[in-house]
């Protein structure tokens, strides 16, 4: 894998999750509720969601990646699993920081469509190879990211494999 990195600060993210909602806003989409794919997708969906002053979210804990490139087998939930009953019948804007292989998206949006049809997926970042192609994408990218929220080592000093 190359060294070379997309590189996302604070300032440009505070600029591009509100450009995300504001291309929500004018698409005339309108969700009931933000679905927040945690945890990359956790800080993204907390901008978009005052930008477009939603106050119903749902956090789903979802577990894929292990590393820079390597993954589980599948997406699979984790702890503390909602009740995704809330979501019946309603507008979904599933949120998250990047679609990169697009498997935790397309599990994601598997969850969600056993309550509703209409849902729309919003990301920051979206990549080439993803098998989905969302609904709204700030930047598209080829590169690994180093995100503002986890570019720095873990405070207890362990460092992760995912910077």
């Amino acid at each position: 894998m190359s060294d070379v990195r997309e590189v996302l600060t604070w300032e440009t993210f505070g600029e591009a999750s509100r450009e995300l909602a504001t291309e929500v806003w004018e698409s005339g989409y309108e969700p009931d509720i933000i679905v927040c794919v945690a945890r990359g997708g956790l800080i993204p969906a907390g901008a978009i969601a005052y930008a477009l002053e939603q106050k119903s979210m749902l956090v789903l804990n979802v577990e894929f990646y292990t590393g820079i490139g390597t993954t589980l087998l599948d997406p699979r939930l984790v702890d503390p699993v909602p009740d995704n009953h809330g979501m019946s019948g309603k507008k979904i804007l599933i949120v998250d920081d990047v679609a990169d292989s697009g498997r935790t998206l397309e599990f994601v949006r598997g969850i969600c469509s056993q309550y509703t049809d209409q849902i729309k997926v919003a990301v920051l970042y979206e990549k080439p190879r993803s098998v989905i192609h969302c609904d709204y994408v700030w930047k598209e990218t080829d590169e690994w990211i180093s995100f503002p929220w986890s570019c720095l080592p873990p405070v207890n000093g362990v460092d992760s494999k995912d910077n």
